[in-house]
């Protein structure tokens, strides 16, 4: 496996090694002991998957609230997406920026989203499944999000806002600067 730093310090993209014949090929995609040397001592309670069928499709930007803040490790089962991942961390040299990766079936890339960060992704492909193992169980009365589009952040999206396919829940969602300080960074 391969870890690389991103332009945010705390979030990894992370390349598994595939083994590949004439049938296909092997992955190894989770090893807790590289996983801890490399990024920190996270573990990882539940696994999600999200399967949306149209391109274009936007999901996020969504974070849960501390004490259940979520640490996010994620990856696409199919198709592919754009996965953002955004610094809300009041206090931080990188709050308010953001880190993108293409995620495919293809490239096998995952994205550690790190708690204090809200993640969101933009489907390239149809019939896109993104997986993902988080760090603390869902807890509805912790949910929170960001608008996907918020200007002050700046997020290119490879869709235009009108085309977007967005939940009722997504397209409502607070600015940047409308956000409490839930999370306070810490050097």
């Amino acid at each position: 496996m391969q870890f690389e730093t991103t332009k945010i310090s705390g979030v990894f993209l992370i390349t598994p090694k595939r083994f590949g014949d004439a049938r296909g090929y092997f992955v190894e995609t989770f090893r807790e002991n590289l996983f801890q040397r490399e990024v920190g001592d996270f573990h990882f309670v539940q696994d999600n998957q999200s399967f949306s069928a149209e391109v274009g499709t936007v999901r996020g930007l969504h974070f849960q609230l501390n004490p259940k803040a979520q640490g996010k490790l994620v990856s696409c089962a199919a198709g592919a997406l754009l996965d953002v991942a955004v610094d809300i961390r009041k206090g931080s040299p990188t709050y308010g920026q953001f880190v993108t990766a293409e995620l495919s079936q293809e490239n096998g890339c995952q994205l550690w989203v790190p708690p204090g960060f809200a993640h969101g992704f933009c489907t390239l492909k149809p019939n896109t499944v993104i997986s993902y193992k988080v760090t603390d169980y869902y807890s509805p009365e912790n949910d929170r999000g960001l608008l996907w589009n918020d200007p002050a952040i700046g997020i290119d999206w490879p869709v235009v806002e009108g085309q977007a396919i967005l939940s009722d829940k997504d397209q409502k969602q607070p600015k940047l600067s409308d956000l409490d300080a839930n999370f306070v960074y810490q050097a």
